[in-house]
């Protein structure tokens, strides 16, 4: 119940104000809808990839997938062609056609370590490459 001011009539009759101040109300949302732009940006991963669990169901195949393979002993190949890695990005647009958006599937054998499976998907993502699957063997899913 509010009251407006100066709109007495006579002596101690008070008229109703049958007004909701929304003020408040439009605060408090523009409060929100700063905290969201300032997390959502924080929300995001750096680095593209698409990680299947290992347990998921066979994905549908592109017609000409592109495969870059990394052998044991840290060589790189862009389907069935070695290729160095200065010139991974070079051999990657010739095999795209230059489409960036294209997926590439990234195989690397189980003994390389981590850091370098890293190194080559930092090239990859250097050259514009951001849509990465990685290949796995399929195995049962397991009960726990």
């Amino acid at each position: 119940m509010a009251l407006r001011p100066g709109s007495r009539t006579d002596g101690d009759d008070l008229e109703i104000q049958h007004e909701i101040n929304v003020t408040p109300f439009i605060d408090v949302i523009l409060v929100l809808l700063i905290i969201f732009m300032v997390a959502a940006p924080l929300a995001t991963v750096d680095i593209g990839v698409n990680l299947p669990v290992s347990t998921a169901p066979e994905q549908p195949r592109p017609d000409k997938p592109v495969f870059v393979t990394i052998k044991p002993d840290q060589t790189i190949a862009v389907g069935e062609t070695v290729v160095s890695r200065e010139a991974l990005a070079g051999a990657l647009e010739a095999a795209t056609n230059n489409h960036k958006d294209a997926t590439i599937f990234v195989r690397a054998d189980k003994s390389l370590s981590y850091g370098e499976l890293m190194e080559v998907m930092n090239s990859l993502r250097d050259g514009g490459y951001l849509k990465l699957a990685l290949v796995g063997l399929e195995t049962q899913a397991t009960k726990r």
